[in-house]
């Protein structure tokens, strides 16, 4: 494997996250055009984001590659993927995004100090406490705005099982880095085989048409395979919680979608915590080569 710099797992990761923040229109689109559930949605994304890395692959992949421990990360992936969804059914898509997003890069942090030895300097201090603030001010009026369900304390405790299995992976693909496109390929098997008894019962063929299967295909392609694939080689160069931090890029890459295809508009305040969540992100990205 050929060493990537930490300048260059910042890119990577800044490139991961503005894919990640077209993964979900396009799987909001695909609720609609291809009659799926949110966890067909995702058992379809697993699948082609391996059969995508496998035919991108230059050399061979064969399943005994999966060693063990792909396993966990394939559960983890099943489990926070699954867990957000629930956290959006019991606490509606701002409270949940908010929830798991800001608490992601904390445990990830925690978990970094306690379980990988990883200092946290100055820089990474200061953005770990920007970033989930500028998230906060980026949603802010979601959140005020939405009708909590009920069942909403569930949904924010699925929220944080969410934040914490993603955790999970991420400092668990740092600890384990030395195959990222084994353990990526290995992880979407094993996540849709765990997701596969769920979807199944719930109808797991879309309804096939010209755009349903564009946007099928895009989101193995571009939020899963390349995302990830990039998201797993800059754990190789970036400790957990810097890759986490650049990772909340989505939020903000998500919201200007929103603003240019969708036509939605975004209040100063939210535009302030845009602002400041990217500052964040570009902060580390460029201090990745020295100490943070």
């Amino acid at each position: 494997m050929t060493p990537v710099s930490a300048r260059r797992g910042a890119v990577y990761v800044s490139v991961a996250a503005t894919a990640w923040g077209t993964g979900g229109a396009a799987g909001a689109l695909l609720f609609e055009s291809g009659h799926l559930g949110p966890i067909g949605v995702s058992f379809w994304r697993y699948l082609l984001g391996a059969a995508f890395l496998l035919a991108l692959t230059r050399r061979p992949w064969r399943p005994r590659r999966l060693t063990w421990h792909v396993l966990p990360v394939g559960a983890g992936m099943a489990v926070y993927q699954t867990a957000y969804f629930a956290a959006i059914a019991g606490s509606g898509v701002a409270v949940a995004t908010v929830v798991t997003m800001g608490a992601t890069p904390i445990f990830t942090a925690i978990g970094g100090r306690l379980l990988l030895r990883e200092p946290l300097g100055p820089v990474a201090r200061a953005a770990l406490a920007a970033a989930p603030a500028g998230l906060v001010l980026l949603t802010w009026e979601s959140v005020v705005r939405a009708e909590a369900p009920a069942g909403s304390g569930a949904g924010i405790g699925y929220a944080l099982l969410s934040a914490a299995g993603y955790a999970g992976v991420t400092l668990f693909s740092r600890r384990h880095r030395t195959d990222p496109q084994g353990t990526a390929v290995g992880g979407f098997v094993v996540g849709a085989a765990c997701l596969a008894p769920f979807a199944l019962p719930a109808g797991v063929l879309p309804e096939l048409s010209v755009s349903s299967a564009a946007l099928l295909l895009y989101l193995g392609a571009v939020p899963t395979a390349l995302a990830y694939g990039l998201f797993f080689r800059a754990l190789t160069a970036l400790p957990a919680t810097t890759v986490s931090i650049i990772s909340l890029g989505e939020a903000a890459g998500a919201a200007l979608i929103g603003v240019v295809l969708f036509g939605e508009r975004l209040t100063p305040l939210a535009w302030g915590g845009c602002a400041l969540l990217l500052a964040a992100v570009a902060v580390l990205a460029l201090k990745a080569d020295t100490e943070m």
